[in-house]
Parts: C-alpha cells; sequence; structure tokens
C-alpha cells in the first residue's frame, strides 16, 4: 500500500465522523492554498456552492464550460453567482465546439470512443489546466453516494493519480440534499422538474418514469462523464 493511499484512507476516516461544513474547514485548515472545488450549477450543485460561501470563501471553484450546456444553466450560474459570489475561475476546452464538431463530427454520437474523446478534450484537458495553473493538488467535488451504483463506494478521499479528491456530502442522501436547499432559501435549477440528472444538453434525457437517473445520461450507456471515474480507471494526467 502506498503513502498516498494511506494519506486518503486515513482523511477518510477523519471526515467521516464530521459534518459537512465541518469537513470543508478541516480541509481548508489541513491543506490551504493546494484546495480547489469544482461545480457544474448542475441541479444540486449549489448546495457545494453555499457551503463553501460560508464555510471555505478562500477555497477557488473552478467551473469547467464545455460550451454545449443548456441556455438555463449558464442563467442559473447567473443567479448563483449573484447570491454567494465564491471565487469562481471558469476553464474552456481549446477548441470551441464549432471546431470540434468541424473535425470529428459529433462526438457524442459516435458511441464509447466518441463519447472518451469528447470528454478527455470538453473535461479533462481544462480540469488538469486549471490543477496545474492554480497549483492545486486537493480537489473538492459534491459528488454523492446516492447519485448512482458508480459512486455508491466512494470513500470520502481518495487519491487519483497526482490529486487527492474529497467529498465533503458524499453521505447526503437526495432528501437531506432537497431540505438544505429549502431550508437555505436555495433557489432551484431551472430544469429541475424536467431532470434527475444535468450535463451537457445532448448527453442527458429528460426523467421518465420508472427510469433511474443514471440512464438519463449518455443514452445509458455510462453516467461518468471522465472527471469522476473511480482512482483505478481516471483519465487524469497529473
Amino acid at each position: 500500500m502506498t503513502t498516498q493511499s494511506l494519506s486518503a484512507e486515513g482523511l477518510s476516516l477523519r471526515l467521516e465522523s464530521l459534518k459537512a461544513a465541518d469537513r470543508l474547514r478541516l480541509l481548508h485548515e489541513e491543506f490551504g492554498p493546494r484546495l480547489v472545488a469544482t461545480t457544474s450549477f448542475g441541479l444540486q450543485a449549489a448546495v457545494m456552492l453555499h457551503l463553501i460561501h460560508h464555510h471555505a470563501p478562500e477555497v477557488p471553484v473552478v467551473f469547467i464550460d464545455t460550451g454545449y450546456l443548456f441556455p438555463e444553466t449558464y442563467q442559473y450560474m447567473q443567479v448563483l453567482m449573484e447570491k454567494w459570489p465564491v471565487q469562481l475561475r471558469t476553464y474552456m476546452p481549446k477548441m470551441t465546439a464549432a471546431h470540434q464538431e468541424a473535425i470529428y463530427g459529433k462526438l457524442w454520437e459516435q458511441g464509447k470512443e466518441g463519447n472518451e474523446r469528447y470528454g478527455i478534450i470538453n473535461k479533462v484537458e481544462p480540469m488538469n489546466r486549471a490543477l496545474q495553473e492554480l497549483g492545486a493538488d486537493v480537489w473538492i467535488s459534491g459528488l454523492r453516494r446516492s447519485q448512482s451504483s458508480t459512486r455508491v463506494n466512494r470513500p470520502f478521499a481518495e487519491q487519483q493519480k497526482k490529486t487527492l479528491k474529497v467529498y465533503p456530502i458524499l453521505d447526503w442522501a437526495d432528501a437531506q440534499v432537497a431540505a438544505y436547499m429549502t431550508t437555505n432559501g436555495i433557489p432551484p435549477h431551472p430544469l429541475a422538474d424536467q431532470y434527475v440528472t444535468m450535463g451537457d444538453w445532448h448527453s442527458t434525457s429528460p426523467a421518465e418514469q420508472g427510469v433511474e437517473a443514471e440512464h438519463t445520461r449518455y443514452n445509458g450507456l455510462k453516467y461518468e462523464c471522465g472527471l469522476h471515474e473511480s482512482s483505478t480507471q481516471s483519465d487524469f494526467q497529473i
């Protein structure tokens, strides 16, 4: 067992017994300028933004703008940033949407290989760049176990190559998220009544009765976009 895995396991145990706000405070005290958080401005992203704004406002928050988000997601971003102005850092792919489609076509329509290339261009590479430019090697994410079968066994902290990933609300159920949003007056995403997950417009399907949430992404081929693969499957280079 490596020193990195021992470190992640030890941190995971420390985080497990704490509440979300205390987890954030511990991470800020422990790692300081090495920290970065991410947001998608998706259906439940406002919870982590609210927690960061109130308990770790110094932490920069990275937003990966693929250029393929729903218009309502950009509008929601505007609303939330006016309410809780965190240190937002927007990163975009090096190729514009038009450039990508001219060279590769619609990658999301090209099966597993096309979707993997899409994820690397639009999400993995910009996130790698963000971590490098911000000098961060500890990444706070709002990932939760109840979101999909690919996340149900995640620990509170795990090593992803050179990056330590931590999940302050990992153990929150959907009901706890909904209660937190109501209690704190957090506005819902404009498409919250139509979707159960939120990503790029071309890879996210509306909710249908009897269909599990993870099957509303990428036509059911997969749920993860590449940013949150397990530590053994990650495409991250740093």
